[in-house]
């Protein structure tokens, strides 16, 4: 499933197809090995205190946010090859696209909200 993420302090989009990582494997890999995350394209990790760029190819903006879902810490364009610090308030961590955060305006203390986007439905061919 897809998710939608908006900033709902600034009222902006962060993200219109952001995908959610709550299994261990998932989690783990993040976004390792993926060439490039384009604009609209998200990585929301559940739940996450910390992350790592070990194996990454691209830098991302970073977002940790607590159980409302209300920023607590921020990192613009992250470098592959860097450890965050443990955040002990976060609860999940948002990964988007290095750039997004300051084209948005997102700031500490600014409350996100995920909504699901809705898939379209599977044509069927006629019999």
């Amino acid at each position: 499933m897809r998710w939608r993420v908006n900033n709902e302090t600034r009222q902006r989009l962060l993200a219109d197809r952001a995908e959610r990582a709550t299994g261990f494997m998932e989690r783990f890999k993040g976004l390792m090995g993926r060439r490039s995350l384009a604009v609209g394209e998200g990585l929301h990790i559940l739940p996450c205190n910390s992350i790592h760029t070990f194996f990454m190819r691209i830098a991302i903006d970073v977002v940790f946010l607590d159980a409302q879902g209300r920023i607590v810490k921020l990192m613009p364009a992250l470098p592959p090859w860097r450890a965050t610090s443990v955040y002990f308030q976060s609860r999940s961590v948002l990964e988007l696209p290095a750039g997004v955060l300051a084209a948005s305006g997102t700031q500490e203390g600014d409350q996100l909200a995920f909504e699901p986007v809705s898939q379209a439905p599977a044509l069927n061919p006629p019999a």
